[in-house]
């Protein structure tokens, strides 16, 4: 069964990190990799506390990159379950980049993650 929306989202799960010289290309801003990583960390952490156990990623929807994310930003991931399945969760994320300076906020990147519900041998398992 696909995940079916939720009438009501899952609670949001926020995870934050200082963007360092070693996470940025030559132009100075965040390798979209980078971006990718920690939006699947973000993702796995709202569906481990919504399922309440392990989670595999098994599927990535279209990651949009609205704005570059520069060197010594505060980058803020939010991530929230919006559908559930019987084994699965999508589970959308927006990173948002904060000026240290002016406290300014930016929605850098956005995506789509649907995770799995898995056993301790890696099975799937249901989600509730």
């Amino acid at each position: 069964m696909p995940p079916q929306p939720l009438p009501t989202p899952g609670p949001i799960t926020r995870l934050g990190r200082l963007v360092q010289p070693a996470d940025a290309n030559e132009h100075g801003t965040l390798f979209g990799g980078e971006a990718m990583r920690f939006m699947d960390e973000a993702a796995g952490v709202a569906a481990i506390r919504y399922a309440r156990g392990l989670v595999v990623t098994a599927h990535v929807d279209a990651i949009d990159f609205h704005a570059p994310v520069p060197i010594g930003v505060f980058l803020e991931a939010s991530a929230r379950v919006i559908a559930v399945g019987r084994t699965s969760m999508t589970v959308e994320v927006v990173l948002e980049a904060e000026d240290r300076h002016t406290a300014a906020r930016t929605v850098t990147t956005s995506g789509r993650f649907v995770l799995v519900a898995v056993d301790a041998q890696g099975r799937p398992r249901d989600v509730r």
